[in-house]
């Protein structure tokens, strides 16, 4: 009997370790367009788009390299639209002995599978995800009696396993790990992105993109333009075109934000690696060859790696090494509602309604744009987690679980009480001000701290740091900030926090 071979919409890559266990023309391979899970939270319309084509462009590949393929559109009157019943049809329609299904990259999809183990329904065989480079026996083995699980320290053993930039005795290539310094320049006055590929749409995407713009009109973001890949080999042109023509600036910039300008240097690989289109080792090794091809500067390569060696990895690991409770966190109590201005961009702090306008354009923000300034004002604010992630979840082309929860919950709004940072990433509208010209187009003023026109991240930073001065107190990294705080008459603290209560009432009736 057959095997019944299930892959996720993030499963889109041959290298997969089950199909490398699939018998052609007897096991079949399935995959399926499910509104469960394209719905569960309303994903950007270019997201549900960008799937949608690779994964019909994937099974077209999968059947001309021989497997049996069944696969399930969104369209088809049999579809059921959850995964549950759609194994249940596809048991019914084909003789099987067993599923086998590299491990989901979601908490919630591993559960249903183990749950069908469970009931004995049927069996269920569960493979590692091999194109990750750090599985979770050997991140959990790193972390085991770790105080503090500390990413960089992760990243350099990362480098040591894959040989990446290293000199033949094992330091560090130029004598450090970490070229952090030289990769946080503001933008240089008139900075630009360079040209991005276009890619000629196939007659699949053209129907995809029908099928989005009828079926999930109530989504948020433009589908249009579409210039995202959705193969593996117009991915892999979108990685050459970032070695080449975007790394060699991409370090000195990749933490300036500029008015009108989404990508700058960028590298937009993130969506193709997180469905599969792009492996991760593949992409390092690329990026380190510019570098001994003189092709980019080492602290561009370096900061690069690190993103994907390093953080992407560490990122995963947390998430399963706490998954379940991790998901309940919410060690600062952020209960506020998520704004409106969220979705319709409609708000006067040029910097949040830049990153907005980004995000319902291009499914897409940049790291800095997502941590400084929406997880940022998300932060001091006290936006309620549940709430912040859901959106970042939504929103985002290249977001599943695994990789948002840490981000949002444990990087930007501390909600894991410093696992993954250690120290709120809290600033007021001078760090704006700094890496961005977004301040030199806003009614408020970054410079001030009170009155009608002050920038609301300014005191609602300060806010932030009184609401939560007596946890913050065993944090060494907020030392300095708590001292300034403590120094400040009690006349200007009582303005500003009167100042931030007026913020907050204006964030409540929806004009600030």
């Amino acid at each position: 009997m057959a095997n019944l071979i299930i892959l996720f919409p993030d499963q889109l890559s041959m290298s997969l370790s089950s199909l490398q266990h699939c018998e052609k023309q007897q096991d079949i391979v399935m995959l399926f367009e499910l509104k469960e899970q394209f719905t569960y939270v309303k994903y950007h319309k270019k997201k549900i788009a960008f799937l949608f084509a690779a994964m019909r462009h994937f099974a077209e590949e999968l059947t001309v390299a021989g497997f049996l393929v069944r696969y399930v559109r969104y369209d088809d009157p049999n579809n059921t639209q959850a995964l549950d019943s759609e194994l249940n049809r596809a048991l019914q329609e084909s003789k099987v002995k067993q599923i086998v299904s590299t491990q989901p990259s979601e908490w919630y999809l591993l559960d249903k599978l183990n749950q069908w183990n469970e009931k004995k329904i049927i069996k269920v065989t569960l493979l590692p995800d091999q194109r990750f480079l750090s599985s979770h026996e050997s991140f959990a083995e790193w972390a085991r009696d770790k105080k503090q699980l500390r990413m960089e320290y992760f990243y350099r053993e990362m480098r040591k396993k894959y040989n990446i930039l290293l000199e033949t005795d094992g330091s560090p290539i130029g004598g450090k790990w970490n070229y952090d310094e030289e990769n946080r320049q503001p933008p240089a006055r008139g900075i630009s992105s360079p040209p991005r590929i276009s890619h000629k749409k196939s007659p699949i995407l053209l129907k995809v993109l029908t099928l989005v713009s009828d079926t999930f009109p109530d989504h948020f973001g433009s589908l249009e333009p579409f210039h995202y890949a959705v193969t593996r080999e117009h991915a892999l042109l979108e990685l050459k075109h970032f070695i080449t023509k975007l790394l060699p600036n991409f370090g000195a910039y990749q933490d300036a934000m500029v008015r009108g300008e989404p990508y700058l240097y960028h590298s937009l690989l993130s969506s193709y690696l997180n469905a599969g289109l792009l492996l991760p080792l593949e992409i390092c090794k690329m990026a380190e060859e510019a570098y001994y091809d003189k092709t980019a500067p080492l602290h561009s390569v370096e900061g690069f790696i690190r993103q994907i060696l390093g953080w992407r990895e560490y990122i995963r690991g947390i998430y399963w090494l706490y998954m379940p409770e991790y998901q309940h966190r919410n060690y600062l109590n952020a209960k506020r509602s998520l704004p409106e201005f969220y979705w319709s961009a409609e708000t006067q702090m040029r910097c949040m309604r830049e990153a907005i306008e980004h995000t319902r354009d291009h499914a897409y923000s940049h790291h800095i744009q997502r941590l400084m300034v929406t997880g940022n004002f998300a932060l001091i604010a006290g936006l309620d987690v549940k709430e912040v992630q859901a959106w970042y979840l939504s929103v985002y082309s290249d977001a599943y679980e695994w990789v948002e929860m840490p981000n949002t919950l444990g990087m930007s709004l501390f909600g894991d009480g410093g696992i993954v940072a250690s120290k709120p990433y809290a600033a007021s509208g001078k760090y704006i001000q700094r890496m961005s010209n977004f301040c030199k187009h806003c009614v408020y003023n970054p410079n001030i701290t009170m009155g009608e026109n002050a920038c609301p991240f300014n005191a609602l930073y300060w806010d932030f740091v009184q609401r939560h001065e007596k946890i913050f107190q065993n944090n060494q990294r907020m030392g300095f900030v708590l001292s300034t705080w403590k120094k400040f008459p009690i006349e200007k603290k009582n303005e500003i926090l009167q100042q931030a209560d007026e913020h907050f009432k204006r964030l409540a009736q929806g004009y600030l």
